[in-house]
């Protein structure tokens, strides 16, 4: 498959959803995608499959946080110098290259540097959706090493991190990426391509491309555009039951930015007797409870919509006023084993509460919502 113009829009729209609030939104991203294509062409999509088992592949994207990406814009030579710094250190060249999320705008940072290095992206990545530290990734829950990681950011500073640790190298890139202003771009978890095979979330470009398609083709068609999304989300081999979980106006938020994240907590008020729905969050949004009783959690994505066009509304553009649909979709099997809630489940966030699928905790088992 090609990546062309329409492609990276529709990807931008199902990154945004399946980013779960946060991975940054899309726009610049888009952008910077949608003009290195002009000057490339399209940017081919290959399947794990096709990967050599020796094949080098980079996951990468974007780490810290978003509010600060709103102001603070990449010059789009970040990925270039990190994956040159990490065939430089390896001795060999890269041959495709992944998204280390899907979520928001790391869902398309993978094309960017994939269209300007001249590798293909591979339809794939390591967490299934977006989270906010670098360690939540499958790689991780499955043993593999985060390094040699290289930082980068606007100014042309390039950082590279070795460690035994992967929690050390995250809290090690954290620190780092607050020292270049609050956002950089990382190489990390450099896998052979057996290793990308047999641990990587698959599927999750196409998936995403799906969801996009869905809502532009809703929308040329005057259908349902929720229902768009879930039946998108369906057919995909990598996501299954979704639904709304609230439908109401933001009547109060609160957000700073923290030790290098987007933290916070919105409240919004539900239409009619509906009641509310506080959504706390650290970049992405991590727990929805309607009227005080928890109806979703990570590792499971909950996404903020426009009740009217739903467009995704990740966390660094919520505001005072808007009339949102909270929906929310089941995560990836691959991150609901003990091993995985462990490192992306509510105890990792020092949540207290159970972890309970979310299509559990909503009786959607079994029903199409």
């Amino acid at each position: 498959m090609l990546l062309d113009d329409l492609a990276i829009d529709d990807l931008a729209i199902g990154a945004a959803f399946l980013g779960s609030g946060g991975g940054g939104d899309p726009y610049h991203t888009r952008i910077l995608a949608k003009a290195e294509l002009a000057k490339s062409g399209p940017v081919q999509l290959i399947r794990v499959e096709d990967l050599a088992p020796d094949a080098l592949v980079a996951p990468c994207g974007w780490i810290g946080a978003p509010t600060v990406s709103m102001e603070k814009l990449p010059n789009g030579q970040e990925p270039i110098l990190g994956l040159r710094k990490l065939e430089q250190i390896l001795g060999r060249p890269i041959d495709a290259v992944l998204p280390i999320e899907i979520g928001g705008a790391n869902g398309l940072a993978a094309v960017v540097a994939a269209a300007k290095f001249g590798v293909p992206v591979v339809d794939a990545d390591g967490m299934g959706r977006a989270f906010p530290e670098s360690q939540m990734t499958i790689f991780n829950i499955r043993g593999l090493s985060s390094c040699p990681a290289i930082i980068t950011d606007a100014a042309g500073n390039v950082v590279t991190i070795e460690s035994e640790d992967n929690l050390a190298h995250e809290r090690i890139a954290r620190a780092i990426s607050v020292s270049m202003g609050g956002i950089a771009h990382m190489v990390e978890y450099p896998l052979t391509g057996q290793q990308a095979r047999s641990h990587a979330i698959c599927g999750s470009i196409t998936a995403a491309i799906a969801i996009g398609a869905a809502i532009r083709e809703a929308k040329q068609q005057g259908g349902d555009l929720f229902e768009a999304v879930f039946g998108a989300l369906r057919r995909s081999n990598v996501y299954s039951s979704a639904g709304v979980l609230f439908d109401g106006k933001i009547i109060d938020l609160e957000c700073e930015t923290k030790h290098g994240f987007s933290m916070g907590r919105v409240l919004i008020q539900g239409f009619g007797n509906a009641g509310e729905m506080e959504i706390v969050f650290q970049n992405e949004n991590l727990a929805a409870r309607r009227n005080g009783e928890l109806v979703a959690c990570t590792p499971d994505i909950i996404s903020i919509m426009d009740r009217e066009t739903a467009d995704i509304i990740t966390t660094e553009r919520l505001k005072y006023g808007q009339r949102v649909k909270v929906v929310a979709a089941a995560a990836p099997a691959i991150l609901r084993d003990a091993k995985a809630l462990s490192i992306v489940g509510p105890a990792a966030f020092g949540m207290e509460d159970r972890y309970i699928p979310v299509e559990e905790l909503n009786n959607w088992e079994g029903k199409s919502v």
